[in-house]
């Protein structure tokens, strides 16, 4: 694991001194990304140049070391992440006579590149990646990320005409010719999703580059239109493909993840996984148990309050597997430390709340390994997500009643205060108590009025549900969820949801959000349940599969009992998060008062709206606190980088 960076301009006459010493500048802020060495390649005749921090995970020796030139000289690679079947690839090589020199996937990755071309290479590999290669002989840039968006690639034009790419936006930023520059229409954008979707980023002229494609930029520095070597949303429209039983369905996924994990488990360092308890950790250790010599090192973080602690589940389920097992039960001091140290682990405006435990279990796995396996994905590929049951119940309802009457039975309950739900709630017991009804009341009141079910879905994953006003002078640009003519052709509605949040909340919000907890601290996340194949295979499962009798994720839960007793996993979850509601309003609040209302709210949002906000929070009248959150985390970012 690794960062990337890199730059081409072939006006700009720097000599090589001079390249390498801007790489250097650039990948600096990328070191906690790859502590083990670091290198740089130009050619000042072609104005390129490539930079590179390592994180050694495969062949530790030199013949790792990046940037890398192919064999015959043509291919020169900087490249971020892992290509698991690598040594399947290589035993393809060899059998073409390509002579290997070490043991790396970098190695492979970029001999295929060689031998079968940028194209046909990223059609044939699995894995997660970033990659730069320079073209010597076609003196062309191609870029290109993996399928499902596990590692992160920016790229851009500075005004100088000068363009440059990076794993990270502050790697971008460290030019001296970059101009930090907030596109505002991205920030509304940020203020309804908690996190800038791709293709925009936070900064005016630059792009992420979305999962799945490549873009290629040419000698004179024009940058092509990004295209897609592999669609989810193409996958997903082919619609039902398996044609076996259900038995048969848990069948393959058994052979399909113990596949994946087998190959995720290859390193030349220690190996761990986050272990929280839940389906989707719990049925990737037990296959990794399964497929390891040694008892597998799991970690789980607890939590002082009861509502978010799940170290219980997570201690049953290491305990009947076997795992080598380290919990630790943090503080909300220790958490709250975490919170300081926000602005600059993201290199993006980030509000997923999730990020801070994440921080802090892997900080956890670090001490231990340097990779660890993820389960990650399973919400979207075998519709796990609360919002899949409840859009179409919720539906079902609200389409019975006329319009006129659901806004008004809104606006009724849209003057009760969330803190009286909350306490209705309390005069229940307490196994049957629903947790942070309030919020959840307020929801179904926030979609009364919604025209249909996709309305009702859009509402749902939205924050802010009106960011322009919250951001002067934004125009909220079209996405995937709002541009019905990008829509995949689905089934229905749940079918939608799945596949729109697989190629939109869970690259730039999920993964995202792993990856850059991880690689603060120079750890490696793997997820298993990201195989291609295995996508590929979840996609093609009729929705009665995956959601049987009630019960979703129905193959995962399956094939989890083949290995785990049915009473440790069988148990209501509380959710990866904080108590932020009672943070902000309690510990936590002289700090959030001077974030909500610091400079950052000043230059770019209408802070009369944000005070507004911050005080029916405070009085109880609503809960804001996602909201605020949002808020904070675009105030400490900014900050952080001096933007004000």
């Amino acid at each position: 694991m690794c960062g990337i960076a890199g730059l081409l301009a072939p006006r700009a006459n720097r000599s090589v001194d001079g390249t390498e010493r801007l790489l250097a500048r650039m990948t600096e802020p990328m070191t906690w990304r790859g502590p083990d060495d670091s290198g740089a390649w130009c050619d000042p005749g072609a104005g390129i140049g490539l930079g590179h921090r390592r994180l050694s995970v495969l062949d530790l020796s030199h013949h790792g070391a990046q940037p890398m030139h192919s064999a015959d000289g043509r291919w020169v690679l900087t490249y971020n992440g892992e290509i698991y079947d690598h040594r399947e690839l290589a035993e393809d090589l060899r059998a073409a006579g390509v002579e290997l020199r070490g043991h790396s996937d970098t190695e492979v990755l970029l001999e295929a590149i060689a031998l079968w071309g940028p194209d046909a290479t990223l059609a044939r590999i699995d894995g997660m990646f970033a990659l730069g290669v320079w073209d010597r002989r076609e003196r062309r840039l191609h870029l290109a990320r993996d399928r499902m968006g596990e590692k992160p690639l920016y790229y851009g034009r500075l005004g100088t005409g000068e363009v440059v790419f990076a794993s990270v936006l502050d790697a971008i930023a460290a030019h001296p010719d970059f101009d930090r520059r907030v596109d505002r229409d991205a920030l509304a954008l940020y203020f309804r999703h908690k996190y800038v979707p791709a293709p925009w980023t936070i900064y005016s002229g630059i792009r992420k580059l979305e999962p799945g494609h490549t873009v290629v930029v040419e000698a004179d520095g024009s940058i092509g239109t990004p295209s897609p070597y592999w669609s989810y949303l193409e996958v997903v429209s082919k619609g039902t493909t398996f044609t076996g039983s259900p038995q048969e369905a848990v069948d393959e996924l058994d052979r399909l993840l113990r596949r994946s994990v087998r190959r995720r488990l290859v390193a030349d360092v220690p190996v761990g996984a986050f272990l929280s308890g839940g389906i989707d950790s719990s049925t990737v250790v037990a296959i990794a148990q399964q497929e390891s010599a040694r008892p597998v090192r799991t970690f789980t973080i607890g939590s002082e309050s009861a509502d978010y602690d799940e170290s219980d589940d997570a201690r049953s389920v290491a305990s009947h597997l076997g795992t080598d097992h380290t919990e630790l039960v943090v503080s909300e001091r220790d958490a709250q430390a975490v919170v300081e140290r926000l602005g600059a682990i993201y290199d993006e405006p980030f509000a997923d709340s999730s990020q801070v435990p994440t921080r802090l279990v892997s900080e956890l796995a670090r001490r231990s390994v340097t990779v660890a396996l993820s389960g990650d994905g399973g919400d979207e590929l075998f519709a796990g997500y609360n919002r899949y049951v409840w859009v179409p119940a919720i539906w079902r309802q609200l389409a019975r009643v006329p319009l006129p009457a659901r806004r008004a039975a809104a606006n009724l309950g849209a003057a009760v205060p969330v803190g009286a739900w909350d306490a209705v709630a309390r005069l229940l017991p307490e196994r049957r108590r629903p947790r942070m009804l309030g919020l959840k009341v307020a929801k179904v009141l926030g979609v009364a009025d919604a025209g249909d079910e996709y309305e009702v879905y859009h509402r749902l994953v939205s924050h802010w549900q009106r960011p322009e006003q919250l951001v002067p002078g934004a125009v909220e640009p079209p996405t995937l969820h709002t541009d019905p003519t990008r829509w995949p052709q689905t089934a229905g509605i749940v079918e939608h949801m799945a596949a729109l949040d697989a190629v939109t909340y869970l690259p730039d919000d999920v993964l995202a959000k792993v990856d850059r907890a991880t690689m603060s601290v120079s750890l490696e996340a793997r997820v298993p349940l990201l195989d291609r194949d295995l996508v590929e295979f979840a996609a093609g499962l009729p929705l009665g599969m995956k959601i049987r009798d009630g019960v979703s994720k129905w193959p995962l839960r399956e094939l989890l009992a083949r290995y785990v007793p049915r009473s440790v996993f069988e148990r209501p979850k509380s959710g990866f998060g904080v108590p932020i509601e009672d943070w902000i309003r309690g510990p936590l609040r002289p700090w959030a008062e001077a974030h909500l209302l610091g400079d950052a709210t000043r230059a770019f949002l209408d802070v009369d709206l944000v005070r507004r906000t911050w005080e029916a929070h405070l009085r109880g009248r609503a809960n804001h606190a996602y909201e605020l959150w949002d808020v904070l985390m675009f105030s400490v970012w900014a900050e952080h980088r001096g933007l004000r």
